[in-house]
């Protein structure tokens, strides 16, 4: 078994790595279901201050994973989220390259709508990128989108944790008023959403340089090949680089994106659906979907044996404690990196696929406006990962492990015939049914009651002879 954490959550295995700790599969022993958990790794000051900020986010959105509980033990910390197992959109361009128009507009209006609830409460995101916005595995269903990773989040109006002349957040996503050290504000993340939606369209990583250069020498460009022009429209202004022309609210651009998707064209017969696959893989051994498993006992055995392993040591005597093994610590698992997607080269290798090609960005004025491309999965490689796999995060639990110290009479002592308990012997008389407390007797309570008559009278002619 893994290493309870606080006493609550139990860490299954590392799925993830964030940019101040590691993502694990965890099991809630109190709300019995599967979680992700944030463990963070470093304890200096600045980092725990943005731990503080991030678990401290409340949004309630079918498409926003923000935290929704938090743990400290001893100078560890974690939080909790719903466990999303489809990966990443990088996942999904790894498996299938530049994605249909039609469906790259439902996951661009359901980050929009998360997003305008993510602004509503006076937030500002400042990482929207495809490696922070994860996908639920719904195979060839409708795609589900969550916008995740609020590590750098912070509320208009807040003080910076940073300098001023310092910028946080990914190379290659950043708003040009970003660069320019101006104050954080929302139009920053339209901006990369559209830097995202190119990214889905053509399959790799625009160059915003180039973009935002072409944008401003010749301004907007005609669509690029691939790209439908209602839709094109959208995006130019999501891409414009002054904060002023673009546009100002998420919603405002849902409402265009929508009047966009009615002039594009249906999906033809042959268009191959995208599926959404499941990227953590099956649980480890000793875990099942209803949590930990516990080792089946023979019916031949009345109880477990007393000694389970040649290293555990003998049974403990009186006063001494009962054995535990130890629980594995972070310090011994390490961190890890989130899988890549199944079947990609490694960076140096990638090469686009001859039943992929790359398609060009098709603007006259300024080519080369894409970086190298990913290479997309080659098609006989198989998925590593089961499709279509439960949703492990609403599954009951039927077991939850046991202080060893609490059964150890049970299992250290099972033949002792039972010690009969003594006699309890009453020293005062029992409390009336009427849960009333009995007085002193009369004999006592009449002589107490004169004196004090007595005292109250003396009292009073002394104050009369002043």
């Amino acid at each position: 078994m893994g290493e309870v954490f606080a006493g609550r959550y139990e860490l299954v295995d590392p799925i993830g790595r964030g940019g101040v700790g590691a993502v694990w599969r965890a099991w809630d022993h109190r709300r019995r279901r599967y979680v992700a958990a944030k463990v963070l790794q470093q304890s200096d000051a600045h980092t725990l201050l943005r731990f503080v900020r991030e678990q401290a986010l409340r949004i309630e959105h079918p498409h926003v994973l923000a935290p929704a509980s938090w743990a400290a033990d001893d100078d560890q910390v974690l939080f909790t989220m719903d466990l999303v197992s489809g990966g990443s959109l990088a996942h999904v361009i790894g498996d299938y390259g530049p994605l249909p128009p039609r469906f790259v507009c439902l996951l661009l209006d359901q980050l929009l709508s998360g997003l305008s609830t993510v602004h509503a409460e006076g937030v500002v995101h400042r990482d929207i990128k495809p490696a922070n916005i994860l996908m639920e595995a719904t195979g060839t269903g409708r795609p589900h989108l969550r916008l995740s990773d609020f590590g750098i989040s912070m509320r208009k109006g807040e003080p910076r944790l940073t300098e001023t002349n310092y910028v946080v957040g990914t190379p290659g996503y950043f708003a040009p008023e970003q660069m320019m050290g101006a104050e954080p504000d929302f139009p920053a993340d339209l901006f990369a959403v559209g830097l995202v939606a190119l990214y889905l369209l053509q399959g790799q990583k625009p160059d915003a340089r180039a973009l935002v250069e072409h944008f401003a020498a010749h301004g907007t460009p005609s669509a690029p090949n691939g790209i439908p022009e209602p839709l094109w429209q959208v995006l130019a202004g999501l891409l414009q680089p002054d904060p002023h022309a673009r546009f100002r609210t998420a919603t405002g651009a849902r409402k265009a994106l929508t009047a966009a998707v009615e002039m594009l064209p249906e999906p033809g017969p042959d268009d191959e659906p995208v599926e959404v696959f499941d990227q953590i893989g099956p649980l480890p051994a000793g875990f099942g979907p209803d949590g930990p498993r516990t080792a089946p006992q023979r019916p031949e055995e009345p109880a477990p044996a007393p000694v389970a392993a040649p290293a555990r040591p003998a049974d403990p005597g009186p006063g001494q404690q009962a054995y535990a093994p130890p629980p594995t610590s972070m310090s011994e698992t390490g961190s890890f990196h989130l899988a890549p997607p199944p079947g990609a080269p490694a960076p140096a290798e990638a090469a686009p696929s001859p039943q992929q090609p790359h398609a060009p960005t098709g603007f006259p004025q300024q080519p080369g406006f894409a970086q190298q491309p990913a290479a997309p999965s080659t098609p006989d490689a198989p998925s590593p990962y089961a499709v279509g796999a439960p949703d492990l995060s609403q599954a009951p639990t039927s077991a939850v492990p046991r202080d060893p110290a609490a059964t150890r009479a049970y299992t250290a002592q099972q033949r002792q015939p039972p010690v009969p308990a003594p006699p309890v012997q009453h020293a005062v008389p029992r409390t009336p049914a009427r849960g009333t407390r009995p007085g002193p007797p009369p004999k006592v309570a009449i002589p107490v009651l004169v004196v004090a008559l007595i005292c109250f009278a003396v009292g009073i002619w002394a104050l009369t002879r002043i």
